[in-house]
């Protein structure tokens, strides 16, 4: 396993491909409504990214992928295809945002329900936001991957969800994936230990039934084999000399 320390000015530019994938996912909030089409978002986010941002959106074309954007929606676990299918009251949709600027990456998703939502999609969206801000508070130099995924699983499993094992976060950088895998499972002091200057994603997705997936004939949509909700948040992580800093954070984060 190769992993990259990024250099001071690999971070900076780190830092500004963050800011604009933060920006793109507090531009299109107000557009997710009932009513509008994944499709449409996609197109929206595109226009943004492209032609406001002179960035690129990285999931087009990645390995054949259609879009620019990911849109996972209900029992869908990640890698939704924007289509026609219009959003309706009471829907869940996971935005999954990849930017590109000057050949590096800022990654984040974060997510939204349509209208008023149940109280079980309520509590499965908060419950997996903890779940993110918990694995995000293991990281500093010394902690190790294991830490992680074991706030993760644990705060998942106190609450009765289960946490999908065949998806994890990454290393990121001018590579979309790089070294190493960050399992959002797993015990505390095992696994690659930590070092300043590592970027990473950390992007746990947490289902209301059993932690079973399967991948649709589009060879990309993840959905949960028994049809239960799923929730997904995540965001780019640098580690610094003492502990983290979030590349991705949202302005109503700050």
């Amino acid at each position: 396993m190769s992993i990259i320390i990024k250099t001071a000015s690999e971070i900076e530019k780190m830092r500004i491909a963050g800011r604009l994938t933060a920006d793109v996912l507090d531009m299109i909030a107000e557009h997710i409504v009932p009513g509008i089409t994944t499709d449409e978002l996609d197109q929206i986010c595109h226009d943004y990214i492209v032609n406001v941002q002179q960035a690129i959106p990285a999931p087009l074309d990645y390995r054949g992928f259609p879009k620019s954007i990911c849109t996972s929606v209900n029992q869908q676990v990640c890698h939704g295809i924007p289509s026609d299918k219009r959003l309706k009251k009471g829907d869940i949709v996971n935005i999954d945002i990849t930017v590109i600027k000057d050949d590096y990456h800022g990654d984040s998703s974060k997510m939204f329900g349509i209208g008023v939502i149940s109280q079980p999609a309520q509590r499965l969206i908060n419950v997996t936001r903890e779940a993110l801000f918990l694995g995000i508070e293991q990281v500093k130099p010394g902690c190790t991957l294991g830490d992680i995924g074991h706030a993760i699983q644990t705060h998942a499993e106190a609450n009765y969800y289960s946490v999908v094992e065949e998806y994890c976060g990454h290393g990121i950088g001018k590579s979309f994936h790089e070294d190493p895998q960050v399992l959002h499972y797993g015990k505390p002091n095992t696994g690659v230990v930590l070092e300043e200057g590592m970027i990473l994603t950390i992007e746990p997705m947490l289902n209301i039934g059993k932690r079973h997936v399967k991948v649709l004939g589009d060879k990309w949509t993840v959905v949960t084999k028994d049809r239960s909700l799923s929730a997904q948040w995540e965001h780019t992580i640098l580690v610094t000399p003492t502990s983290y800093e979030i590349l991705t954070l949202r302005q109503e984060e700050r």
